[in-house]
This record gives C-alpha cells, sequence and structure tokens, in this order.
C-alpha cells in the first residue's frame, strides 16, 4: 500500500492484481469519500496529482504492497 496526505485529507493506493486493478481511496478523517478503480499504480498516482494536488514525492510505502 502506497499512502500519502494533503490538505487534511489521507490518500491509499491499494492492490487488488491480477484480478481486479488498483484502487485509489480518499478519506476525509475516517470516511472513504472517493475510490477509484484503474489498471495500474501509476494512473492512481497521476489522478491524486492532478484532482488533489499531491505531489509524487509525497507518496510513502506502508505495509504490502
Amino acid at each position: 500500500m502506497l499512502t500519502a496526505q494533503r490538505d487534511g485529507l489521507r490518500f491509499e493506493i491499494v492492490t487488488d492484481e491480477p484480478e481486479v486493478g488498483v484502487y485509489l481511496y480518499v478519506y476525509d478523517a475516517e470516511k472513504c469519500i472517493r475510490d477509484i478503480l484503474q489498471n495500474d499504480v501509476q494512473t492512481c498516482i497521476e489522478i491524486a496529482s492532478e484532482d488533489y494536488q499531491v505531489p509524487r514525492e509525497d507518496w510513502q510505502k506502508t505495509g504490502t504492497f
């Protein structure tokens, strides 16, 4: 899993491959306010950057990925 934080929001990228893909989750406090299914991690990082201005260098590996 990859995680990042920006403007009070927490972001997680979680893989569910090869069956499903990769999810980008956006949390406000403990509530998931958005989940996006994509084909790869890079696309999730790009969406977070474009939609929420999360810098690419802010992503950190946590847990198993």
